[in-house]
């Protein structure tokens, strides 16, 4: 079997990845490019999923993406290159928030010095690039997996730097063997609830946590859009089952959820999970707005101002192709019902502030 080299390491979702490879005997040799602030982070993760799979091999290569060959020292480099037959490709910056400069840095340069040595492996069997549904930017309606259009906007740099990282890696597809995979909003195991960060849908259940103690807590605008989120369980047997799969070579896929609920109906069962009680009353959209321009009243709340663009989205994500592939074997957990051990979760681990994000 060939290595597996991953970038993204120690993050959640490589970790993950890591463990099902194994789990599925995919591979028994994998690679993790790890930078050298993140060293002893990444040794203790090793440690405990060898300990869970024993007689596996994981290799630590220290390198960062923004740097040329990835910055790995030589040695390293000619000992493992033509060992390489899948090379996963997950670091990013995905906080919403995040400046210009920082996300362009690491989603685009960083994609672009990872293209170039990935062009260099020689035994190379597939490229599994995690992309984002969410480089439609502002585009509305039916969004196909087959389109990588230009938006009129995006309504955060995170968003823009996916996108022109995708064109990056869709402008290589004729040269190597690639699948770019396009997940929706991904939030902790549909069975456990397990995750590292609350982000994403976290920050309302951050909200209706502080807000518990009034009377009732209120709807937020009045929305038709449905909201796209995923469970990190469907995301990782889906791209164990892509890195092999024939049919996804050179294909763009949507891992997306293809009956996602209205934002509405997800607040509504968040809110009832969270306190017992349903919401009531409306506060409008611009209201909240204004009110989550003050820096003092995002922190209390937990909530970036940045979600809020999310809420009154008009979009869906055809994942057609991607439910073709998977043909059945594997199916996205339905949020709604799968909720209760993601408010399990987040309570049991709510005053832990390592998985809190800093609101800015």
């Amino acid at each position: 079997m060939g290595i597996h080299f991953f970038t993204g390491f120690p993050g959640f979702i490589t970790s993950q990845l890591i463990r099902n490879v194994f789990k599925k005997e995919v591979t028994s040799n994998v690679a993790v490019l790890v930078l050298q602030t993140e060293l002893e982070k990444a040794q203790k993760e090793i440690t405990e999923i060898l300990h869970e799979y024993p007689g596996r091999e994981i290799k630590i290569i220290e390198g960062d993406i923004t740097l040329a060959n990835l910055g790995i020292k030589e040695e390293s480099c000619s000992n493992i290159l033509s060992k390489i037959e899948v090379f996963w490709h997950l670091a990013a910056i995905y906080d919403l928030a995040v400046p210009r400069e920082v996300a362009w840095t690491v989603n685009v340069h960083g994609t672009s010095t990872v293209n170039d040595f990935v062009l260099s492996l020689p035994n190379l069997k597939r490229y599994m690039y995690f992309s984002t549904a969410y480089v439609a930017g502002t585009r509305v309606g039916n969004l196909l997996e087959t389109e990588l259009i230009r938006p009129p906007q995006f309504k955060n740099f995170y968003e823009e730097t996916k996108f022109e990282a995708e064109l990056l890696v869709e402008n290589i597809k004729s040269q190597v063997p690639l699948t770019i995979v396009r997940p929706g909003i991904v939030r902790g195991s549909s069975e456990t609830g397990e995750t590292i960060k609350f982000d994403g849908p976290y920050f309302f259940l951050n909200m209706i946590d502080t807000l518990k103690v009034l009377p009732y807590i209120p709807y937020i605008g009045k929305t038709t859009a449905t909201i796209n989120v995923v469970p990190v369980d469907y995301i990782i047997e889906s791209c164990t089952f892509l890195c092999t799969s024939p049919a996804a070579k050179g294909k763009t896929l949507h891992l997306t959820d293809p009956n996602p609920h209205p934002v509405l109906e997800v607040y509504r069962s968040m809110v009832k999970e969270m306190t017992g009680k349903y919401p009531k009353g409306r506060i409008p959209f611009s209201l909240a707005r204004i009110v989550l321009q003050i820096p003092s009243v995002r922190k209390i709340l937990g909530v970036e101002i940045e979600t809020m663009d999310y809420l009154k989205w008009n979009a869906t994500f055809d994942c057609t192709q991607a439910q073709d592939i998977l043909n059945g074997k594997i199916q996205c957990p339905d949020f709604i019902a799968t909720m209760p051990s993601m408010v399990q979760y987040y309570k049991k681990n709510k005053d832990n502030g390592s998985f809190h994000i800093k609101i800015k």
